[in-house]
């Protein structure tokens, strides 16, 4: 069972939300919360596998609880949502350690298999709609700091062209077929990369790709 606990200012999108999620076999609403400071305070207390965070709310807002919350170190992993797909909000909230984004007009199904994958560790958002992001938004990278520097060089050169593909886009299946790998050996590369550069899934790794401008936007 995943259990998800809901980040919204608004008591109908709270209700919507959680219809929803409990006509789910395997997803439980186990918490609400109507800002930022209480969502953290939730995320703490009830340990979700899920938050589904709204980003904009008076208070504290998504980002900042986003924050927090991957800062804890707990369990939790947080799905933004955001009214506008290139919202700088959404960056930002990515940045600040959210695996992902979905719009909120998303359909029922997507948003229920966006939660099931953010719980099993996997991006939600398209390679294409991250790149987008990240090219919308590159003037405001920062260069590369010396640990990143530090960081990048402990990757092998093999493990750099699949981080290179990750922030492509490509597919483990695309990234074998690319480098003459077994798609099994591409899922060691990937979890040993995001173990070396501290990423908790793909979105964090496509970023890290572009802070340290082993990618650059096209």
């Amino acid at each position: 069972m995943t259990t998800v606990l809901i980040v919204d200012d608004q008591a109908l999108q709270r209700l919507g939300f959680s219809m929803l999620l409990e006509q789910q076999p395997d997803l439980s609403v186990v918490g609400e919360a109507g800002h930022g400071a209480e969502a953290v305070r939730k995320a703490a207390e009830l340990r979700p596998d899920v938050v589904l965070m709204d980003i904009r709310m008076p208070g504290m807002d998504g980002i900042e609880a986003t924050r927090r919350i991957v800062q804890s170190g707990g369990r939790s992993h947080v799905l933004v949502l955001t009214t506008f797909d290139l919202d700088e909000h959404a960056y930002a909230a990515l940045r600040a350690g959210a695996s992902g984004f979905l719009l909120k007009d998303a359909l029922p199904d997507e948003l229920v298999a966006g939660i099931r994958a953010v719980a099993a560790g996997d991006a939600v958002i398209a390679p294409g709609l991250t790149r987008k992001l990240i090219d919308a938004f590159s003037d405001r990278l920062p260069g590369r700091s010396p640990e990143q520097e530090k960081t990048l060089s402990a990757l092998t050169e093999r493990e750099r062209e699949v981080l290179t593909g990750i922030a492509t886009g490509w597919s483990n299946a695309e990234i074998g077929d690319r480098l003459s790998l077994a798609e099994s050996t591409v899922k060691t590369h990937v979890s040993r990369i995001l173990a070396k550069i501290g990423a908790r899934d793909r979105v964090q790794a496509v970023i890290f790709a572009y802070d340290t401008g082993l990618v650059r936007p096209a």
